[in-house]
């Protein structure tokens, strides 16, 4: 296929073309959405066999005459010359974006690939090669931003939306070295005794320029770029390493739960990284639990049967966050070595004021009592929340209610203390 220099030759000819013709090119900047997890769980060689598929595929979408290169690991660029005032690329867009509803058979896999596309044209985005790509990329990074799957044009706006985020990841780079990262403790409660049973690990990022920088601005970047395992790998020995200082201070045991991307999950060494953790750190492994999200545990769902058990071997405890967002088969779903179901916060927000909301909740609570797996809220904010809560029967909650999310030593305060839940308010002791 054509590569990044035939691409630019081709790409200054259109638009010497297009300013004597006063017509319009169109570039459409294609990069696969969660590449890099075929490639870490599969191998690169599956990875290459799928870069050829989808390549073929492209080669559909397009005319004669336009060009579709690739410029690099999983990233394609399709040119479109000579356009004519109103005609719109519209259309080769939305075929793109079909291509990943129908499967690739690649070896003994049905793997679906969808991709994100940022659209630029000539002569409104730009007048020169560099900045149509540039501004195409940018429009790129904003489809995979909004959610991936999906094509945007360019807008000014973008512009500095990407240098955001080009930033933001040269900052990760070096976050870790400079310990700029810290972890926050926010309690589980158990509703049957009100006594605190666990508490949840969260990411917290402190940039020695513009402060805290909230997980949901960081933690895409650091996925899209690769870098969420390391920040990962040191998510889980922070935690883990602090729940052993907690209990050699002579505090109760509780359990510590920490979320695990798909990347991470996928990574050939993460089982063997997980295991020398906890020998290091002299942790019990009943005392770690892991949270993955329900579109993690549904990317490939018989692998994902084999990788759990694995994990269920080191003694561990496995969660399902955010549960009832995604699309879980239950068929599947029976089949999975899960211990609790985390009911997503945006079903306990207007638990008592939606019908719909109470049903999902309950019918979430009684699933997990059916699979012998514990129902755990998220985001209990209000004394009505918990008491339909607790006559729904659900085994535990975490939310503002009872606490925020503390630093460890204002953790281990609440846990010293026997902080519980009385009558539904927090009580001192």
């Amino acid at each position: 296929m054509p590569n990044r220099f035939l691409l630019q030759d081709r790409l200054s000819q259109c638009i010497a073309r297009a300013h004597r013709n006063r017509d319009r090119v169109a570039i459409l900047y294609l990069d696969f959405d969660r590449f890099k997890n075929i490639n870490d769980s599969l191998g690169h060689s599956v990875g290459d066999e799928v870069l050829q598929a989808v390549a073929e595929r492209l080669q559909t979408c397009i005319r004669e005459g336009d060009t579709v290169a690739r410029i690099g690991g999983d990233e394609f660029v399709l040119l479109l010359p000579d356009l004519k005032e109103g005609e719109c690329v519209v259309q080769v867009a939305k075929k793109i974006l079909d291509l990943g509803n129908k499967p690739y058979a690649i070896g003994n896999y049905q793997l679906r690939v969808t991709v994100s596309v940022g659209i630029s044209v000539y002569p409104d985005d730009g007048t020169d090669v560099d900045s149509l790509l540039k501004n195409a990329d940018a429009a790129m990074y904003h489809a995979k931003a909004a959610g991936r799957d999906s094509y945007y044009y360019y807008t000014q706006d973008m512009n500095a939306r990407a240098l955001d985020i080009l930033q933001m990841e040269n900052s990760l780079q070096s976050a870790l070295d400079n310990q700029e990262f810290h972890l926050c403790y926010q309690p589980q409660v158990d509703l049957a005794s009100g006594r605190i049973v666990g508490a949840e690990a969260l990411l917290r990022w402190n940039h020695p320029e513009k402060g805290e920088i909230p997980p949901g601005r960081f933690i895409p970047v650091a996925e899209d770029r690769g870098l969420i395992s390391p920040i990962g790998a040191w998510v889980i020995e922070t935690a883990c390493r602090q729940n052993r200082q907690w209990q050699q201070e002579g505090l109760r045991p509780v359990q510590v739960a920490v979320n695990i991307s798909a990347q991470q999950l996928h990574h050939a060494e993460f089982s063997s990284h997980l295991q020398a953790v906890l020998e290091e750190t002299g942790l019990s492994p009943s005392l770690l639990e892991l949270e993955l999200t329900e579109s993690a545990v549904m990317q490939d769902a018989e692998q994902m049967i084999d990788l759990l058990n694995a994990l269920k071997k080191l003694g561990l405890s496995l969660a399902i966050d955010d549960f009832g967002t995604g699309y879980s088969s239950l068929s599947y779903l029976k089949r999975f070595p899960i211990d609790r179901l985390k009911i997503d916060q945006s079903f306990i927000k207007d638990l008592t004021l939606r019908h719909e909301e109470e049903a999902i909740t309950q019918a979430i609570i009684g699933m997990g009592r059916t699979l012998k797996m514990k129902a755990i809220a998220e985001g209990v904010e209000t004394d009505e929340q918990l008491r339909f809560l607790k006559q729904a029967g659900c085994d535990e909650i975490q939310g503002f209610l009872f606490s925020k999310q503390l630093p460890a030593e204002e953790f281990a305060q609440l846990l010293a203390a026997d902080r519980r839940l009385d009558g539904g308010l927090p009580a001192s002791g």
